[in-house]
C-alpha cells in the first residue's frame, strides 16, 4: 500500500499548477493533504476511484486537511474530541480495519513563538490521542508536524535554535511521542541521510539553494514495523513551498 502526504499551501492555488497529473502520477492508496486553506463548496475535486473526507477550519482560507482515498474506511472521525482543538480542521482519522490512519497540520507556533503555549497543549493532547488509539491497533500518522527534530532535519541549526518548529519545547515533545511507541519511518529507514528536506522558505532562494527543513513526517506505532516498505521525500516535486512524502507498507 502506498501513502502519500503533502502540505499544498492552499489547495485552489495548487490545482492550477498541474495537481490533477501529479495526483494521478503518485497511483497511491491514500493521499492526505494539509494546508487546504478553504471552506466547504469552494473548490469542487475529485478523482475517480477515490473517496475524499474533508475537515474545514472554521476561520476562512485557513489551515484545512483532506483525505482522498481508494479504500472504503471503517469509520471517518474528525478532530481529536476536544473542543478548543477541534476548529482549525486539523485533523482527520480514518478507522481502516487492522489500523488508523491520521492525517495531522500541527498548529505552527508562529512568529515571536506567540502561539508556543497554545502549542504545548496541543502537542499533549495530540500524543495522548494518538497513543489511545494505539493501544487498540496500529497507526499510521502523517502530515505537517512543523518540526525539525533533530540537528540533521535542517540546513541552518545553529541560526534557528528557539525559532519556530526548532525551539526546545517543540523537538522534546517529538522524541516524547517517539518514546510512547512510534517511529519516525524515514529517519528509521535513513538514519544518516542529510540535506533532504521537505520545506523551503520562499525567501532568499532556499529551495534553489536547498536550504530546507525535514517538518512533514510519516510515524507509524511499533506494531506496524514490520510491514514497512520504504518512506520517501520528493523533493523534486513542486507546487508548494512544501514537498510530498510517502510510505510504503507490505
Amino acid at each position: 500500500m502506498k501513502f502519500v502526504s503533502w502540505n499544498v499551501n492552499g489547495l485552489r492555488a495548487i490545482c492550477g499548477k498541474g495537481f490533477a497529473e501529479q495526483f494521478a502520477a503518485f497511483d497511491a492508496d491514500f493521499v492526505c493533504l494539509q494546508e487546504t486553506k478553504l471552506q466547504e463548496g469552494q473548490i469542487d475535486l475529485s478523482f475517480d476511484g477515490y473517496t475524499s473526507y474533508w475537515n474545514y477550519a472554521q476561520r476562512k482560507g485557513y489551515s484545512g486537511t483532506v483525505v482522498f482515498t481508494r479504500q472504503k474506511p471503517a469509520a471517518v472521525t474528525y478532530g481529536i474530541g476536544i473542543d478548543e482543538h477541534d476548529t482549525e480542521g486539523r485533523v482527520i482519522t480514518l478507522d481502516m480495519g487492522d489500523y488508523y490512519l491520521v492525517n495531522v497540520y500541527t498548529p505552527n507556533s508562529q512568529d515571536q513563538l506567540a502561539r508556543l503555549d497554545y502549542r504545548m497543549s496541543w502537542e499533549s493532547a495530540f500524543a495522548d490521542y494518538l497513543c489511545g488509539l494505539a493501544a487498540t491497533k496500529g497507526v499510521i500518522v502523517c502530515g505537517d508536524l512543523n518540526v525539525a527534530h533533530n540537528e540533521i532535519d535542517l540546513a541552518n541549526p545553529k541560526t534557528n535554535r528557539h525559532n519556530p518548529g526548532f525551539t526546545d519545547e517543540e523537538r522534546s515533545c517529538m522524541t516524547q511521542l517517539l518514546s510512547r511507541g512510534f517511529i519516525d519511518t524515514f529517519r528509521h529507514l535513513n538514519p544518516d541521510a542529510r540535506d533532504i528536506y521537505s520545506w523551503w522558505s520562499y525567501r532568499g532562494g532556499a529551495r534553489a539553494r536547498n536550504v530546507g527543513w525535514r517538518i512533514d513526517y510519516f510515524l507509524i506505532s511499533e506494531s506496524l514495523l514490520p510491514r514497512l516498505g520504504d518512506a520517501e521525500i520528493l523533493s523534486h516535486i513542486m507546487g508548494s513551498d512544501h514537498c510530498p512524502v510517502t510510505l510504503t507498507l507490505k
